[in-house]
């Protein structure tokens, strides 16, 4: 069985992986939306950008994300300026890390979404002399509601699931930033495979549940053509 470590790993995962998830969310919509919507040469490199971490080993995004927060770098010295002290080895650098990590899984299926919309019903809400809040928010968020509902279950899924990159920003602090694929690591390297069948079955198990209701709550249309489509 589970012992209180494991336990604590599992309760800090799951508060990383909510409130990186409602980052995600602040943080992705309006990206998403300015994805779909811009004609700026800067829509192929801001959107080869959200997607590096889909290609990028994590390990290689931490380390980068772990100088530049770090005593010397600029992030670092801007929060240390600030008085909000350093980001590595704190549960907000875990949030940041997760955040730069899983954001292709929630920009891209809204950007689909958003793009899938089209001109037509801006235009229709346009005519009732809808503000743009109010065309956003009564016709895009409506029409998108499958795309939130795809971002929402893969960012959760995808920050529950993470490791290299909340390694390397986190380290292995018990209680503080031992998330539970780093206690998996441990108990493997410690030979205690018991603790460690229990804590990775469970996440196979979470695995397939999340992709089988996302699966199941997908219109059928929208699930011939795959998540985010």
């Amino acid at each position: 069985m589970l012992d209180e470590v494991a336990l604590q790993s599992i309760a800090l995962t799951l508060r990383l992986a909510g409130m990186t998830t409602f980052v995600l969310l602040l943080v992705g919509t309006p990206l998403a939306w300015w994805l779909a919507r811009t004609r700026s040469w800067l829509k192929g490199p801001v959107g080869a950008l959200v997607a590096l971490p889909l290609v990028l080993p994590p390990v290689v995004l931490g380390f980068y994300l772990l100088v530049l927060t770090g005593p010397q770098g600029s992030v670092g010295r801007l929060t240390q300026a600030l008085g909000w002290g350093l980001l590595p080895f704190s549960f907000t650098g875990l949030v940041v890390g997760s955040v730069l990590y899983s954001l292709p899984f929630v920009v891209q299926p809204l950007q689909n979404a958003f793009e899938a919309i089209g001109d037509s019903p801006l235009e229709a809400a346009a005519t009732l002399r809808a503000s743009p809040l109010d065309t956003f928010l009564s016709v895009v968020l409506p029409l998108a509601r499958p795309a939130y509902l795809t971002a929402v279950v893969m960012g959760f899924a995808h920050t529950v699931g993470e490791f290299g990159i909340v390694l390397m920003m986190g380290g292995n602090i018990p209680g503080k930033t031992r998330v539970i694929s780093v206690q998996i690591y441990d108990r493997v390297e410690a030979l205690e495979y018991t603790q460690a069948h229990w804590l990775a079955g469970g996440l196979l198990v979470f695995s397939f549940l999340v992709l089988l209701a996302l699966y199941v709550l997908q219109p059928t249309g929208r699930r011939r053509r795959g998540p985010g489509a």
